[in-house]
């Protein structure tokens, strides 16, 4: 029975984000389904009898089709809010708690929410909602904010439809064969932590979640709880390489996943060998490697649309390959006219699907700026045709420094100076220059212990690749200024070139 109930799940294409717990309920029932590090624990049915309490908090507090401001703290609660604002008839914004408080304020004023929660317990009630609004799968479910990494944040218009498409096909995922457990320390205010643990929730896959990532924190629950699962982003991976993870026990790891922003190939390669394609019963014997999977998205994508995974001791899908466009999407490249361009060339990454967003919130100028009128969602992204329909990812067209005609990507910059042995990351933008128009310069974050200075790393550097792409500087940084979703905010980095470094 719960296998027909699985399938029904996976494949109903009139999913409702309000009501998703109330079918999972009945599939997994007090089966666990997340663990809080310091925090509580929660089965299916119990997260459903909450989600129906919240909503039914909601419902007495707005109308149909208002806004409501989830600005709670980065627990699993906040992604139960935005399921019961949904049930409730509301349409939930949730924000990330790194926010300033005058980014919040803006967030509050620019979607006009009629209510902001800031904690689980204001509209609680004692009984759940009665019945769920009625919805259609098109209508908008939630707004979610960009990280305004360039000028204000815009709130993409997402429908139940878009935010579903990926989790429900979880529900095929063979939960009860082996026993399986995420790690997972994502900011559920960002589109990707959102649709992770739905996915999860859908897979029938409990998650031990950290409301607040810390790379020894993590580490320390991989090894002790022996989880087979690790989802992050790139900037997790680096710091749990820094808090060494090569010295500890994460052989029961099956699979690591990354995604919202590029990983070096060589940190994929290092996490795969730290985990194990399997143990051998009975005994402490790990055989193999990990698989690492990465996944291509965007909050105005809802999401991910293309995935890869690089399996055990095989070094493919590692690199700036895509992935493989998850059905039904779709994938283009095109030139300035919008015209498909020829194998080889780089252009504009188009994308289609159901996660396409509706548009921004507000902002008309800016949606016609991003979708065309036969539904493609022009990404921002640079990438180039391969062989096969393959696409390759080069990097974002505003992340492009014109450099006395040449175009140099920041991403194409940045991987080669992660190779240097001494270097955790770099981040490369374009100075002005009166001549050239733009130079290259990075900041970058060394190893613990490393002692190569920004003038030898500048030297190396022109040694590698092409003069035009090779950075004219290069600072040494304790840290990089990052967005709540921890991409680094690019615009920021300016004022570290406006005196002649040491």
């Amino acid at each position: 029975m719960k296998s027909l109930e699985r399938t029904s799940l996976a494949l109903r294409r009139n999913l409702l984000l309000g009501t998703i717990f109330d079918r999972l309920a009945r599939v997994h029932a007090d089966g666990r389904l997340v663990e809080e590090a310091g925090g509580g624990c929660l089965t299916y049915n119990e997260a459903a009898d909450r989600v129906a309490r919240l909503a039914a908090g909601i419902a007495g507090r707005i109308e149909r089709g208002d806004r409501v401001v989830v600005a709670v703290s980065n627990t699993y609660d906040l992604l139960l809010l935005v399921v019961a604002a949904a049930r409730a008839g509301a349409i939930a914004v949730p924000v990330n708690p790194k926010m300033r408080d005058d980014e919040i304020e803006y967030v509050v004023a620019d979607s006009g929410a009629s209510l902001v929660i800031h904690d689980a317990t204001e509209v609680l009630a004692d009984e759940p909602q009665s019945a769920p609004a009625v919805a259609e799968p098109s209508d908008v479910a939630a707004i979610f904010y960009t990280s305004g990494t360039t000028g204000n944040p815009k709130g993409a218009r997402l429908t139940h439809q878009a935010l579903l498409a990926q989790a429900a096909p979880g529900a095929m995922w063979p939960s009860g064969l082996r026993r399986d457990e995420a790690v997972v320390g994502l900011p559920v205010a960002h589109i990707m932590g959102f649709v992770v643990l739905l996915a999860f929730a859908t897979a029938g896959i409990p998650v031990y979640f950290l409301p607040k990532f810390r790379a020894d924190v993590a580490l320390d629950a991989i090894e002790q709880r022996r989880s087979t699962m690790f989802v992050g982003v790139p900037a997790m991976y680096r710091m749990m390489l820094d808090a060494g993870a090569e010295q500890r026990d994460l052989h029961s790891i099956r699979m690591w996943a990354s995604g919202a922003d590029k990983l070096p190939p060589e940190l994929a390669r290092k996490f795969k060998s730290f985990g194990a394609s399997m143990t051998i019963p009975f005994t402490n014997i790990n055989i193999g490697e990990a698989a690492f999977a990465e996944g291509y998205g965007m909050v105005e994508l809802a999401g991910g649309v293309a995935a890869k995974v690089s399996p055990p001791y095989l070094p493919l899908a590692i690199g700036d390959f895509l992935g493989l466009p998850l059905p039904p999407y779709r994938l283009r490249v095109v030139d300035d006219e919008g015209n498909d361009v020829r194998p080889g060339t780089v252009g504009e990454l188009w994308v289609k699907g159901p996660g396409v967003l509706q548009g921004y919130h507000g902002r008309p100028e800016a949606t016609a700026e991003v979708l065309t009128e036969d539904g493609w969602l022009r990404t921002g992204d640079m990438a180039r045709k391969g062989p096969f329909g393959l696409v390759f990812f080069v990097g974002r067209s505003k992340d492009v420094i014109k450099h006395g005609g040449y175009s140099v990507f920041a991403a194409e910059v940045e991987g080669a100076l992660e190779q240097h042995p001494e270097v955790t990351e770099a981040a490369v933008i374009g100075l002005p220059d009166e001549r050239k128009g733009e130079v290259p310069v990075a900041a970058v974050i060394l190893r613990p212990g490393a002692s190569v200075t920004g003038p030898e790393l500048a030297a190396w550097a022109r040694e590698r690749m092409s003069d035009y792409k090779a950075p004219r500087r290069v600072v040494i940084v304790d840290e990089l200024p990052r967005t709540g979703t921890d991409k680094v905010q690019k615009s920021e980095l300016l004022g570290l070139f406006e005196v002649p470094s040491s």
